[in-house]
């Protein structure tokens, strides 16, 4: 057990764990996004199958957060040495920092994609009553992700700083 606890608390262990993070929040949120989406979605499509184009560009919206979290992990793995073999010198302030800089775009993306997937599925609504309102249901869901587009940049901003 405290071979694994020494493992953990490592700058390795908790350069990983940022990484870790980053992909498993963002993927939980745009999983989950593209499935409200597609809920909400289906219903539509069950009285106006034509609406299939649509409604599928406004479901593939909250998958960018997971984008992003695979951006910022490749990013974190190039710069911490994962790919050069000088990813175990990293000492325990340099997994700390890696840890705190993978985290805004864990949470804020996390919890993004599901906001915005509520807001892409109430474009779906919109689209049922009125045809031509593309634009505004994809512009409305995209003006949540501008918040995880900020998050993605303080945290590859950071992690750019530190490599």
């Amino acid at each position: 057990m405290k071979a694994f606890m020494d493992a953990i608390f490592s700058g390795p262990g908790l350069t990983l764990l940022g990484i870790f993070l980053a992909i498993t929040f963002t993927g939980i949120g745009s999983a989950r996004g593209v499935a409200i989406v597609g809920q909400t979605g289906s219903g539509l499509l069950t009285e106006q199958p034509d609406m299939f184009g649509k409604v599928l560009g406004l479901q593939a919206l909250p998958m960018t957060q997971g984008i992003y979290g695979l951006l910022t992990a490749f990013f974190v793995m190039l710069l911490a040495g994962f790919f050069d073999g000088s990813f175990a010198e990293l000492t325990m302030m340099d997994g700390v920092y890696y840890l705190v800089s993978c985290l805004p775009i864990a949470i804020v993306g996390w919890i993004s994609a599901i906001y915005q997937a509520r807001v892409a599925a109430s474009g779906v609504l919109l689209l049922g009553k009125q045809k031509d309102k593309l634009g505004q249901a994809i512009t409305s869901a995209a003006l949540v992700e501008t918040y995880a587009i900020f998050a993605l940049l303080i945290t590859l901003m950071l992690v750019i700083a530190k490599g």
